[in-house]
């Protein structure tokens, strides 16, 4: 005789997203799955899992709902995922107006210090397209430094205090200027800069991890690769883990600036525990194309929300392609797996270049991030050496008419933006993240699902696959996440209402519970 499960959940209808059957259609879902030591020991209908029950068995009724493995996000941010919850909130502001009432009302809510702001995204507004200045974050506070952070992350506003407080620490190159006078807004390596000035203690720092950790439960997710920059929050997530308060898995992927530390006290791929694993040495290539940094083979659309637009800006290096050559064969070379954001096609090709010259890129499981504005050959390249796309379906939200990529790219190449559909026909391996833009997966399937044009579109599975089977593997993890077969762990989301049946509407679908281990960690 068996035995009994700790965990049976009935009446549902479960895709495990196992198995090799058709992309394009939706799969045959099963009626109920078994749990035991936080594995699923047993899917199918609802008599057989009955067999399984005992006097101590848990047993949760679906009424129906829709069944999932737990999202995994394969790039994000989750300290900045609190940042939004405890700071300004900026996304979504319909103006330059809005952004400053949410400021103001942050800096009414605290007594001294920066008055911080997090996700404005002014190619979203009516009319005015330019960046926050610093003479409008100055009616915010004549006196206290305030900066607003775009959603991208690459370019940061400060008003008046806040530059004169910084005025030695930014790069001359990144700081943009009219008349020969700072603007307020700046770039890059500047706006690094200002991220680290503001960058929290332990006791703060935790307290956004936490937040962004439940933020995540919420929206589904289960396991995140998160992408850490000279922050505390290793730190916590080994706490929280050694307190049994961590509630989902987090991959930690270190920044290039980390990695002789990271050798030094013998850190490596994939090592660590059930919850907290180190994952790849990350590095930059170019910027984004939000803040027209990302680097390009021909030029940016001139910006007419500047005094002076440059028609010839191509965008710029965060890290020389000598740069990125040296850090991928140091990294590759003590072992590590290397994931290298690279977002304009110029800066694809260099990072690309990199990784496929290493030994078995596609045995490290080498990742480009982001691949915004990849050609095809270098998709043809890409999958030749089995590297790993890393890609936010989310960004599509940008891909319709006169939206950013319209804006800063014209209507060809905004064609060519996030080729989803080319990449899975290439046979590269497709790994879904949020980039923290926002964190929220069903936002992204749904971009999936329903982007502009045939070839950055992808069918409901396909898109659910990216955010499971496919995150698990660029995290090595496809053996234990990413599907619901039998001997993987218990992560699963359980839906309202099928993507399959309102793909039009996957953004509006709400998470009803999710689950680590077979162990609720969020309940709508």
């Amino acid at each position: 005789m068996s035995e009994a499960a700790d965990l049976v959940v009935t009446n549902a209808r479960i895709y495990t997203l196992a198995g090799e059957d058709d992309g394009e259609a939706e799969p045959d879902p099963e009626e109920a799955l078994a749990v035991r030591d936080g594995e699923v020991v047993r899917v199918g209908d609802t008599y057989e899992i009955e067999f399984l029950e005992g006097v101590e068995t848990e047993r949760i009724d679906c009424e129906g709902r829709v069944v999932l493995p737990g999202f995994v996000d394969a790039h994000t941010h989750v300290e900045n995922a609190g940042r939004y919850l405890v700071h300004a909130d900026l996304s979504g502001a319909d103006d330059a107006a809005d952004c400053l009432d949410r400021l103001a009302e942050r800096a009414a809510e605290t007594e001294s210090g920066w008055v911080q702001g997090f996700g404005y995204d002014e190619s979203e507004w009516d009319g005015d397209h330019g960046y926050l200045t610093r003479e409008q974050l100055d009616q915010v506070s004549e006196d206290r430094p305030v900066v607003a952070l775009r959603i991208d992350m690459h370019a940061a506003s400060l008003n008046s205090v806040a530059l004169a407080e910084l005025e030695d620490e930014l790069p001359e190159d990144d700081v943009r200027r009219a008349g020969g006078e700072p603007t307020g807004v700046v770039v890059e390596d500047a706006a690094e800069r200002v991220r680290e000035h503001i960058a929290p203690g332990y006791d703060e720092t935790r307290e956004l991890v936490t937040a962004g950790l439940e933020r995540a439960a919420a929206t589904g997710v289960t396991a995140v690769h998160d992408m850490v920059r000279n922050s505390r929050s290793p730190q916590v997530y080994r706490d929280l883990a050694a307190a049994g308060e961590l509630p989902i898995r987090v991959r930690i992927n270190y920044w290039a600036d980390h990695l002789e530390s990271a050798i030094e006290v013998g850190l490596a791929t994939n090592a660590g525990s059930d919850r907290v694993q180190t994952g790849a040495i990350k590095t930059y290539t170019d910027g984004s194309i939000g803040a027209r940094t990302a680097k390009l083979f021909e030029p940016y659309e001139p910006d007419e929300s500047e005094a002076e637009p440059d028609p010839g800006d191509d965008g710029e290096w965060v890290i020389t392609p000598d740069e990125l050559a040296d850090i991928v064969e140091r990294a590759d070379g003590a072992g590590f797996q290397v994931t290298a954001h690279a977002i304009g096609d110029e800066a694809i090709e260099e990072a690309l270049s990199a990784l496929a010259a290493t030994d078995d890129p596609a045995g490290r499981r080498h990742r480009i991030e982001h691949l915004e504005l990849a050609t095809d050959d270098q998709l043809e390249r890409m999958a030749e050496a089995g590297i790993v796309a890393s890609i936010q379906p989310n960004f599509h939200q940008w891909a319709g008419e006169d939206g950013l990529y319209d804006q800063r790219l014209g209507r060809e190449r905004r064609n060519r933006t996030n080729r989803l559909r080319r990449v899975l026909e290439h046979g590269i391996p497709l790994a879904f993240g949020s980039d923290c833009m926002p964190l929220d997966p069903l936002l992204g399937i749904h971009h999936a699902v329903n982007a502009p044009t045939e070839a950055q579109r992808l069918s409901v599975t396909e898109a659910l696959r990216a955010y499971t089977r496919g995150a698990a593997y660029a995290g090595f993890d496809e053996e234990r996440l990413g599907t619901l077969a039998v001997g993987t762990r218990a992560d699963l989301v359980v839906l309202e209402d099928s993507p399959w049946e309102q793909p039009e509407w996957i953004d509006e679908i709400d998470v009803a519970t999710t689950m680590v281990d077979g162990e609720v960690v969020f309940e709508g």
